[in-house]
């Protein structure tokens, strides 16, 4: 039997705690048997002593087995399942190509995915774009698309990790979010719920991440990796940049149309690309799926030539309740603004730098994102034929397109969107969309 407060006082005196220790905090966390004060004082002793590998690991495993664990082995299933997770930014509709590319290549992808939190747009807000898509059906209709299409992208259901839910929202108003072993089991708890035999991160780095700062960002890779690889999931992340816009788009509709458009070959926007495939890449060698990364860009290249990609999105998209024919009739079932308007830059020159955070804010101002927790998403404004870092800005050039509801939410935007970019006459140092590769030493 052990107290509550004296696990408190133990980690707050800098000691490890047991997995026992651990697995009594979070049994409380599911059962209310611990008060919220007590859990908010063991995270904040958390946030300042940190956590050893070990611990880390017991917390996720302990959080993760709060609920459900689902097992594949009873569906038989002819590849390995495994999943993607970013830790957001704007434009990032990554995760709505990668993931029917992943499965056409043989893999299983059971994503569990967020929806938008501040400035970064959520998957399944994107989904909750298409009419009728149901982002959050039972155990038993996810594991059967799984099976059937090879790719469900859902969101967290009541019966997966749900201590992490209740810690979570205490974290947040206890100002204990930044916490990188808190941060890593609240990622994992979830991840490894869904029974995977891989797993590959896209950690943000810059203005428009979650973490901004590339060493920080650097060591929450690093803390990821370790735990879920001690987890028994093989894992693997890359850091990728995050100082502008990674699509053309920011808005829920807007990003599942240029999902739909890449998917499709209609239009690719080479920063997404880059990004996606050296994800998808990441996660066909890691799963062993493909032999090398060579092999691997083959098999991707190959199911997006051949349109097989985009079917299995399709099938997703319909086997969750969406339309039958939504990649083929797409703008009948996404909704258009009132106005769509390009906005130009006062002056003419060469985009130096952008705020991307700023960005990602225009499109929650517009009502594409939520500003409480209870509020309704316009799932039809946000920003399109965004500009790039280094491109030229002029007459014939806006900065972005806007898609808004009245008058005077255009010229809100306008004036933000202006605001948020630098514009002068050299170009930018270039800087790679992909920052560094993290992985276990004996797999790299």
């Amino acid at each position: 039997m052990y107290l509550p407060q004296e696990i408190i006082r133990k980690k707050r005196d800098g000691a490890p705690l047991s997995r026992a220790e651990i697995d009594f905090f979070v049994q409380g966390l599911s059962d209310d048997s611990i008060s919220e004060g007590q859990i908010a004082a063991l995270a904040m002793a958390i946030y300042f002593q940190g956590m050893s590998p070990d611990e880390a690991i017991d917390l996720t495993m302990a959080m993760r087995d709060s609920g459900t664990v689902l097992e594949w082995a009873d569906q038989e299933l002819d590849g390995p399942v495994v999943d993607k997770h970013s830790t957001g930014g704007v434009g990032d509709l990554v995760s709505l190509v990668l993931a029917p590319m992943i499965a056409a290549c043989g893999g299983y992808v059971p994503m569990i995915s967020g929806r938008g939190l501040g400035h970064t747009g959520g998957t399944l807000d994107k989904l909750d774009a298409i009419p009728g898509y149901d982002t959050s059906p039972d155990i038993s209709r996810f594991r059967q698309v799984v099976k059937e299409v090879g790719v469900a992208i859902i969101g967290q259901t009541g019966e997966l990790a749900p201590a992490d839910r209740r810690l979570y929202a205490i974290r947040d108003v206890t100002a204990t979010v930044e916490s990188i072993p808190l941060i890593t089991a609240s990622i994992l708890a979830k991840k490894l719920a869904a029974g995977l035999d891989g797993l590959v991160m896209d950690v943000k780095t810059g203005n428009g991440a979650f973490m901004a700062n590339q060493a920080e960002a650097g060591q929450l890779a690093r803390s990821i990796v370790s735990v879920a690889n001690g987890a028994g999931c093989r894992t693997s992340a890359i850091l990728t940049r995050m100082d502008q816009v990674l699509a053309a788009s920011a808005g829920t509709g807007l990003e599942v149309r240029e999902a739909v458009r890449y998917l499709r070959g209609a239009d690719r926007n080479s920063r997404l690309h880059q990004v996606n495939m050296a994800l998808a890449t990441e996660l066909l060698v890691l799963a062993g799926i493909a032999v090398d990364a060579g092999k691997g860009r083959e098999k991707l290249e190959a199911v997006l030539d051949s349109g097989r990609a985009a079917e299995l999105f399709a099938q997703m998209v319909a086997a969750l309740g969406g339309p039958s024919d939504f990649i083929e009739r797409i703008e009948s079932y996404l909704e258009p603004t009132e106005i769509i308007r390009p906005v130009y830059s006062p002056m003419a020159g060469v985009v130096q730098a952008m705020d991307t955070r700023a960005l990602g804010m225009v499109v929650v101002a517009m009502g594409g994102g939520r500003c409480s927790a209870s509020a309704a998403l316009d799932y039809g404004v946000g920003l399109s034929e965004m500009i790039s870092l280094g491109e030229q800005a002029d007459a014939h050039r806006p900065l972005a397109l806007v898609h808004a509801r009245s008058e005077q939410q255009f010229l809100e935007a306008e004036q933000a969107i202006r605001r948020a970019m630098v514009i002068g006459s050299a170009a930018p140092l270039q800087q790679p969309q992909l920052v560094e590769r993290i992985c276990l030493e004996d797999a790299c």
